[in-house]
């Protein structure tokens, strides 16, 4: 349970990795989601469904305790047009490229990426926190593939046709002044007396 007394959804996928067990050649995983992961992943992440997911990863020990994780991510995905409302699928493609550090290093990562901001240079990313000595390849695979999630998906052929009323003859500047229109006196109409 969370501070707020909310309870988290779990992980949809976890593919645990021991970094005391990464070889000094690095490590290929390539993953595939079955039903039941791929089901939680679609919804955890709110959608449809999910129909296919693949991970293929690297992880390279790097000095100091870090590792870089590289790679892709792959999937097919059931969404909602947002114009149509028509069930459509969706193909994700998401590269994966991160540096994971022991966590008593991140503040001072964090740090030269602070310094590396304020110059001209490419700002690298933050490193990830190593966890009890785990890197969840799943969990990485997941938040690639939610970030490739368009959140506002339309089929190719789907044109938004905004609807057109007919205008309104009465609908104008002016017909506020009509109802104020003075009607004209008919001839012959007698004029009350005393004015």
């Amino acid at each position: 349970m969370t501070k707020s007394g909310m309870f988290e959804k779990p992980d949809p996928w976890r593919v645990p990795v021991a970094v005391e067990k990464i070889p000094d050649t690095g490590l290929h995983r390539d993953l595939e989601a079955d039903q039941a992961t791929r089901d939680a992943v679609a919804d955890v992440g709110g959608l449809r469904e999910v129909l296919s997911v693949r991970a293929s990863l690297d992880v390279m020990p790097m000095r100091g305790g870090r590792f870089h994780v590289a790679g892709h991510v792959r999937a097919r995905i059931g969404q909602t047009c947002v114009v149509t409302l028509d069930p459509m699928e969706s193909d994700i493609d998401e590269a994966i490229d991160l540096i994971f550090a022991p966590p008593d290093q991140i503040p001072e990562m964090a740090a030269l990426v602070d310094e590396a901001e304020e110059t001209d240079e490419d700002t690298p990313d933050p490193p990830e926190p190593i966890e009890n000595g785990i890197i969840d390849l799943g969990r990485l695979a997941t938040d690639a593939l939610y970030l490739g999630v368009n959140p506002y998906p339309r089929k190719p052929d789907a044109v938004f046709e905004p609807l057109v009323e007919a205008p309104d003859p009465e609908d104008h500047p002016f017909a506020a002044l009509k109802a104020l229109k003075v009607t004209p006196k008919k001839a012959g109409a007698k004029k009350p007396k005393g004015k």
